[in-house]
């Protein structure tokens, strides 16, 4: 099954870190993307631009309303995720527990649902 691994910080404390800081965080993303393929789990994986690059869209009345920034003020913005295969919740938590920001932020595991064939080609 695949999992979502969302991963959550705290906006502007990545970019108010010390170089140092942030090139060690960023060797431990690297050490565990190459051990999420070593062990065949890794599908994908990315991280996001800043929040403030974010355009929120909604169709309200049949018309199309887009607002700049995300969907919502939160104490914590969206900054990444891994996709990956994980034969079970636990497993995937267990994956979820070793992503550098779930020390100080917050990682949300959330399955993915297939879709079939033809729904994809409908």
């Amino acid at each position: 099954m695949q999992y979502m691994l969302l991963i959550y910080g705290e906006p502007g404390r990545w970019e108010s870190a010390p170089e140092e800081e942030r090139n060690e965080v960023r060797g431990r993303y690297v050490a565990l993307a190459a051990e999420l393929r070593e062990r065949e789990a890794y599908v994908d994986g990315n991280e996001l631009q800043d929040v403030a690059a974010a355009t929120t869209v909604r169709v309200v009345a049949g018309e199309t309303e887009i607002t700049d920034g995300p969907f919502a003020e939160t104490k914590e913005a969206l900054g990444g995720y891994f996709l990956i295969e994980a034969e079970s919740l636990d497993e995937a938590i267990e994956w979820a527990a070793k992503i550098p920001a779930a020390a100080n932020g917050a990682v949300e595991v959330r399955p993915l649902v297939a879709m079939r064939e033809a729904e994809v080609s409908a």
